[in-house]
């Protein structure tokens, strides 16, 4: 017998027994091809797997990432689990046969078929068996945890079988994800990429479902803190951005100043250069920035983290008292600004004030040939290892963005690369900006939102950035949004307000995103604003201890958003991906259900380093990994954050909690009516009363309308009693105590309350 004739026998056996075995076992035929595939393709992880019980039934949740998720936690884990799924997907005989294979439970969108996969994967958990679900009924499109179905409870019904949540990482910019707006057709990253499968401890079977999303939201916090290692380094990764720019704009400010990528990247690495020969020592770490947010504000910044120190963005709108307090606070030796601006602000910087003019007859030709040679034809990787930047870990110290001081001295907030890092790949993938888009960058950079989005996130992710030093200045921000045909605005309500009032609707024509924070946004200002300019603005929520990002809601012309909504006005948005929150009762630290008000807590890579040389103070606001914002809010049943007050803007008055934020909302409309002007006309703050614990202060700006005619118009609206001040609580100010942030000063309008009631000595 020849050897062709073998080959032929053999390879006839081996589709006998394939055709026999696809017949008789198709659990054999099709899974052994896919444990070797994913072998291949995959490398493997499971934290946690001791919480998988070893028998029994139990219903398995996870987060839903991919179209191979299923396929996955199979290969992954040590037992089978039948998933209930989507029977729209297995319409061919093929499709159904690959489902029988895997023990599958189809579920068509029709009543019957809905009761009859309930009542099987029921029959399942008796039978020992592991059930899996996805309980957000879709695959994510930003990465974010959806809302939860209710199919799970019903699962469960009339049985004893625990629910095991899980959260599988690793398949964000697979073929198989949404990631870059698509299935499928996008170029392949990361061959044998990580996957790793979190499991957490078995929750009862009565569990609350929105405590099972709570779960797996915490899962895939933790999973995203365990890989903060693999967050790009933001200083290699804007090398290849600017790059890749090349000559195309990539920041303009007010003052003229543009430049493309290219000359931008070699600008800076000259401006590195002249820092280390001439200014700053090698054992130097913080470094203090005084600049308005501007191309040379950019361009220091970038040239401080290239050379791997520790920028410190200072607050030119404070007094020098504050300024040289966060000087002094990390240990400053030098403050780098411009003579220009130096001579507008009022303050007297305590340490060497580096004029950076004063840099510019001490580059050499060399340095400019050296920048130019290194930011255009040094590989990348090799640039990598000239500057340093292999040695940057993910949880080195990138900035120091000092705290607003609203309610006392600013403190010194340390962000790591992986908390920058994280800030800008969740913006990425909830927001989606892009090469065709131009931001207006009018948040300063001591500001952590104008220093993680508008200097880092917008250099990162393609736009052009286009600054201009006052937010206030509305007529100088339409003009550069009409110039460069601004796509993306992020703002604060006080903002707003103006630019409705000043810009005329030509100016903000290419408008298309518009994110606001830092305050509540009145409902009827997203319908003035939509009307005015075409465009709705989203809410979003964040502090400086959180790099600053925790939520946003998706903007409308960005939403990718299938079977699930990811925009809920009202609310500012549902955590993005990588963040987990909850809600818990202030006094006993128990979570709450869905729509109670309670302390809002957050974890996630966002988290803070820590507040500098405040140990104690670190230790009170990051509590086992969460970090506690001191705001009131509540997690609705769709999982989007609603804040409704700040702990310290509540006053407890015979035995209630009174919200100052909801007083000061009455009042500011029957202030404001009729007038135009857009400047803040009321706070609301307390001070200690004898008999009740605490009484309100009203400080207002002159008007026609007296105390009385005030507390009328608080009944009318429907405010209770104890909500309305008394008529000896009004106090008339020449101004409203404000932070150069355009947030309310809540230390200043305290004291000044103190003051005018004369307990300010008490």
């Amino acid at each position: 017998m020849s050897g062709l004739q073998i080959f032929l026998y053999a390879l006839a056996a081996v589709v006998v027994l394939g055709g026999i075995t696809a017949v008789v076992s198709p659990r054999l035929f099709v899974r052994t091809p896919f444990q070797i595939l994913l072998g291949i393709l995959y490398r493997r992880e499971i934290v946690g797997l001791e919480n998988l019980p070893k028998q029994g039934g139990c219903v398995v949740v996870s987060n839903h990432i991919s179209w191979l998720d299923g396929i996955l936690i199979l290969w992954m884990l040590p037992r089978n689990v039948r998933f209930v799924v989507d029977g729209g997907n297995f319409k061919s005989r093929v499709l159904q046969y690959f489902a029988g294979a895997f023990d599958t439970i189809l579920m068509m969108p029709s009543p019957k078929s809905i009761g009859r996969a309930l009542k099987t994967a029921r029959e399942a958990l008796l039978a020992s068996e592991v059930v899996g679900i996805f309980p957000e009924g879709t695959i994510t499109r930003t990465g974010q945890l959806q809302a939860f179905k209710p199919g799970l409870q019903k699962i469960l019904k009339g049985t004893e079988a625990p629910v095991v949540p899980m959260w599988l990482e690793g398949m964000w910019g697979s073929l198989f994800s949404f990631s870059e707006g698509k299935f499928f057709f996008k170029r392949p990253k990361n061959f044998r990429r990580q996957l790793t499968l979190h499991i957490g401890p078995s929750l009862a079977t009565d569990t609350q479902l929105e405590k099972i999303r709570s779960c797996v939201q915490k899962l895939g916090a933790d999973a995203a803190i365990r890989r903060r290692d693999d967050y790009p380094v933001l200083a290699k990764r804007i090398i290849r951005k600017w790059r890749r720019r090349g000559g195309r704009l990539q920041a303009a400010d007010s003052l003229g100043t543009e430049a493309g990528g290219r000359s931008l990247l070699t600008r800076v690495l000259v401006l590195r250069r002249a820092l280390r020969r001439e200014i700053l020592d090698d054992n130097e770490t913080h470094v203090g920035v005084l600049l308005p947010p501007s191309v040379a504000g950019v361009a220091v910044n970038i040239a401080l983290a290239l050379d791997r120190r520790i920028s410190a963005n200072l607050n030119y709108t404070v007094s020098s008292n504050v300024i040289n307090h966060c000087i002094n606070d990390v240990g400053i030796k030098h403050v780098l600004t411009s003579e220009k601006f130096y001579e507008k602000i009022d303050v007297e910087v305590e340490t060497e004030v580096v004029k950076l003019e004063s840099l510019k007859d001490k580059v050499t030709t060399m340095d400019k040939l050296i920048g130019f040679v290194q930011a255009n034809l040094i590989p990348a990787f090799m640039l990598d290892w000239i500057l340093g930047l292999n040695q940057i870990k993910s949880d080195d110290l990138l900035t120091v963005i000092f705290t607003s001081g609203s309610t006392g001295m600013p403190k010194g907030v340390q962000l790591s690369n992986a908390n920058i890092s994280h800030n800008v790949e969740a913006i990425d993938r909830a927001v989606k900006l892009g090469s065709e888009d131009t931001a207006l960058g009018i948040l300063p950079f001591f500001h952590s939102f104008g220093y993680s989005i508008t200097l880092w996130a917008v250099n990162l992710l393609g736009p052009a950035g286009v600054f201009h030093f006052n937010p206030l200045d509305a007529k100088q921000v339409g003009k550069l949004a009409q110039k460069y045909k601004a796509t993306v605005l992020l703002a604060t309500p006080t903002f707003l307000k103006g630019y409705m009032r000043r810009i005329t609707p030509e100016q903000f024509e290419h408008l298309d995103v518009v994110v606001v924070g830092a305050e509540k946004m009145p409902q009827d200002q997203f319908e003035a604003f939509e009307k005015r300019f075409g465009v709705r603005p989203v809410e979003g929520y964040g502090t400086t201890e959180l790099s600053p990002l925790v939520s946003v809601n998706i903007p409308p012309s960005r939403s990718k958003a299938k079977y699930q909504i990811d925009r809920e006005e009202g609310s500012v948005g549902r955590p993005l991906p990588g963040v987990a929150a909850r809600v818990v009762e202030p006094e006993t630290d128990r979570e709450l259900l869905a729509g109670e008000d309670g302390m809002l807590l957050i974890t996630g890579p966002n988290v803070m380093q820590g507040y500098a040389n405040r140990e104690e103070q670190t230790r009170e606001a990051i509590q086992d990994g969460w970090y506690v914002t001191g705001d009131i809010a509540h997690i609705d049943q769709q999982g989007f954050i609603h804040i409704t007050g700040r702990l310290k803007r509540f006053s407890k008055i015979a035995g209630e909690m009174i919200p100052h934020g909801k007083v000061e909302e009455e009042l500011e409309k029957q202030l404001m009516e009729g007038d135009e002007d857009d400047v803040k006309r009321v706070c609301v703050t307390a001070v200690p009363d004898a008999k009740k614990g605490e009484r309100l202060i009203v400080l207002q700006l002159e008007s026609s309308l007296s105390a009385d005619d005030l507390r009328k118009g608080l009944s009318e609206a429907g405010l209770p009693n104890l909500f309305i001040p008394a008529a000896d609580s009004f106090y008339v100010v020449d101004e409203i105590p404000m932070l150069g942030t355009g947030k309310l000063d809540l230390g200043g309008a305290k004291q000044k309350a103190l003051e005018l009631t004369g307990l300010a000595e008490a």
